[in-house]
């Protein structure tokens, strides 16, 4: 079995940041967002694993995720020059698969759910497809399975009217079948082509699609909220696993913390205020500063003069500093 990762998506709800660097190399806790997903697929014994980008986001890959040697694995990267959607995606990446079945993960997607249940349900109970599902309060804003017993039967897009209240996350199992659909379907309204299109197709074609429930937390980081919610998670799960090392106040002069955070060993922080759940990234200097809920990417320097700020998301390389009386720049 391989792996597949799709990280070619423009993420323009999340510019200016994405102008810097893809949605898939975000930090979250101080980690980029494709490593989880990567840790994923190793967990399930996966140790070949493409990633589809576009080709001008090849060297900022290769500085933050390499050649997969972190991670003893080995990361073949696939271009996409167009994002046309998930379904054309998956249709670049036939060649690579080599008629093997695999597991495909978003790049914007955090998840905590383990996907042995996806990956036992193609490689032994013979099913063509598995999808990761969660039940969710808005059912009218996500994609949507309707089920019979242990099988999907149809998939909506977003609907006026949802059949339930389960959602697809954006995890999956294929066989090499899926090649046949993402070949046979056409794009949607909004011009992509669409992997719901590609399963629906399936199913039609009387292939067997099943699925695996989670509770377990979950965060399209897509936008700045879904980005700043999946941040607070992860610091709290991290910090209950006992992963994260809460930082001495006497490493900080003057500085209170109140965890979760996470803080960059590299970061300066005098006088502050930082907590809870605030990612602090490298060689950022804060001073005065009163930060809750709040990602600070690398070289930002702040001194707002106590003016407590909240959830925020501060550029890499942004200054601001507040005078008294004076103004912020």
């Amino acid at each position: 079995m391989k792996g597949l990762i799709l990280c070619a998506g423009k993420g323009t709800r999340l510019q200016p940041f994405t102008n810097i660097k893809p949605k898939g190399l975000l930090p979250v806790a101080n980690k980029p967002l494709i490593h989880y997903g990567i840790e994923k697929l190793v967990e399930l014994g996966i140790d070949e694993i493409g990633i589809v980008i576009r080709p001008n986001l090849h060297p900022m890959f290769m500085d933050e995720v390499g050649a997969g040697e972190r991670w003893n694995v080995n990361i073949t990267y696939i271009f996409q020059i167009n994002p046309l959607g998930i379904s054309d995606a998956v249709k670049h990446a036939e060649s690579f698969m080599n008629n093997e079945p695999f597991i495909l993960l978003l790049g914007d997607n955090l998840i905590t759910q383990d996907l042995q249940g996806l990956c036992h349900a193609i490689t032994h109970d013979n099913h063509e497809a598995a999808i990761l599902l969660r039940k969710v309060m808005n059912p009218k804003q996500f994609g949507i399975a309707e089920v019979n017993k242990d099988r999907i039967i149809g998939l909506e897009e977003k609907p006026s009217e949802p059949k339930s209240d389960l959602a697809v996350l954006g995890s999956y199992a294929f066989k090499p079948s899926i090649f046949k659909a993402v070949r046979a379907i056409s794009p949607s309204a909004r011009g992509e082509y669409e992997i719901t299109d590609a399963i629906q197709w399936l199913i039609h074609q009387q292939y067997s699609v099943a699925y695996q429930t989670t509770d377990k937390n979950f965060s399209d980081v897509g936008t700045m909220e879904g980005w700043l919610e999946a941040n607070r998670w992860m610091l709290k799960q991290l910090e209950e696993e006992g992963l994260l090392k809460t930082p001495s106040e006497s490493e900080y002069p003057g500085t209170t913390i109140i965890p979760p955070v996470c803080i960059d060993p590299s970061a300066e922080l005098i006088n502050c205020v930082i907590g809870p759940y605030v990612t602090i990234g490298p060689n950022v200097r804060l001073e005065s500063c009163i930060l809750e809920h709040s990602i600070l990417l690398e070289y930002a320097i702040l001194n707002p003069n106590h003016y407590p700020m909240t959830n925020s998301i501060i550029s890499p390389q942004s200054v601001f500093v507040q005078k008294d009386g004076g103004s912020g720049k």
